[in-house]
């Protein structure tokens, strides 16, 4: 972990969602938030993952609450704050919105509403329907709020073959502007991470260990630095991480 936070987070409640499988990026910045003293709620869709990324942290002695969710489904957002709130009280100091996913949608011309509806809901939808409903609790808490963009949507980027997910990002980001710029006067800041690949299991799998990648421990730095009272002046910002 970064000397940068140290253990700036004790206190802290950070909900991350998203939080994914072994060998995921989710599973870096929750080690590091823990790491550095936060109690942490952890939301995916998937029970499994949830129970195996609470498991590991409370089995090395930190604070970790798992809930699944399914993001896209706002009525199912809310009903999860309502529960976080009980069992949590009203304050969230810092929310990370790893929700998502990757997929090639080909030429735009040979592309399919399926892909398009599918990048759109995964990694924008998920992405609003999680902010929104924090949002009063991340007030409460004066907190931060990191998503997570792409190379994607950074100059140079074309999208080419990658519309669906590229759109959706670039949507993240306007998403992320929008709420820093409206929240600034309720002490809440908003912020995103653009990266390049990163070291995922996944991608790992997919694509070789010869590729060129970004660490996942270099990427859960950048997004606890942008929680971290060191950030407290940067709102409205996207980070590449390469």
């Amino acid at each position: 972990m970064s000397d940068t936070t140290g253990a700036a987070f004790s206190g802290s409640t950070v909900v991350l969602t998203g939080v994914g499988a072994d060998g995921q990026v989710g599973q870096a910045v929750a080690r590091e938030f823990a790491d550095a003293g936060a109690s942490l709620i952890l939301v995916d869709r998937t029970a499994e993952h949830v129970d195996a990324r609470v498991s590991e942290l409370t089995r090395h002695g930190h604070a970790a609450t798992g809930y699944t969710c399914d993001l896209t489904d706002g009525a199912a957002v809310k009903s999860l704050v309502g529960r976080v709130r009980e069992t949590h009280g009203n304050a969230v100091h810092a929310l990370v919105q790893m929700a998502g996913g990757f997929a090639m949608s080909g030429p735009v011309a040979d592309s399919t509403d399926e892909v398009w509806n599918r990048q759109i809901a995964i990694n924008l939808t998920t992405a609003f329907t999680a902010a929104r409903a924090f949002l009063p609790m991340l007030r409460a808490g004066k907190g931060s709020i990191v998503f997570f963009a792409s190379e994607a949507v950074l100059p140079g980027s074309t999208g080419a073959r990658t519309s669906a997910y590229a759109v959706a990002k670039s949507g993240v980001v306007a998403l992320m502007r929008a709420i820093a710029a409206e929240e600034r006067p309720n002490g809440v800041r908003a912020n995103a991470v653009a990266p390049s690949t990163i070291r995922t299991a996944t991608n790992v799998r997919e694509m070789g260990d010869g590729a060129k990648y970004v660490e996942r421990e270099q990427v859960a730095d950048v997004v606890l630095f942008l929680c971290s009272r060191g950030a407290s002046a940067i709102s409205g910002l996207v980070v590449p991480v390469a």
